[in-house]
């Protein structure tokens, strides 16, 4: 979930606010008309934004947790040589032993 929109248009909604108010005490007409035609935009957009990531939230967590599975251990290379080698391998005896010499 991400909450930049969100962040950004909270500070315009607040920033908007302030400069309307600033606007109308300081008797800066134009500019409070400005800042209080954008201000109920922005508090729409805002409200939209809380209410979205407020049912994110809900959906999120009325989700039914699924069990976690555990991760197979990786196997080593001498492992996965030792498991990959066929049987008739495995029963082959070593060179120079002494049942592997034929009688002449």
């Amino acid at each position: 979930m991400r909450h930049r929109p969100l962040a950004l248009v909270s500070v315009l909604v607040g920033g908007d606010y302030l400069l309307w108010n600033w606007s109308l005490q300081g008797n800066h007409d134009v500019l409070g008309l400005v800042a209080g035609l954008t201000l109920p935009p922005l508090a729409i957009a805002l409200t939209w934004l809380l209410g979205l990531n407020a049912a994110r939230l809900l959906a999120r967590t009325a989700r039914t947790p699924q069990p976690k599975r555990r991760p197979q251990k990786a196997q080593t290379p001498r492992q996965t040589t030792q498991q990959t080698r066929p049987q008739a391998e495995g029963n082959r005896q070593q060179p120079g032993s002494s049942s592997s010499k034929l009688a002449a």
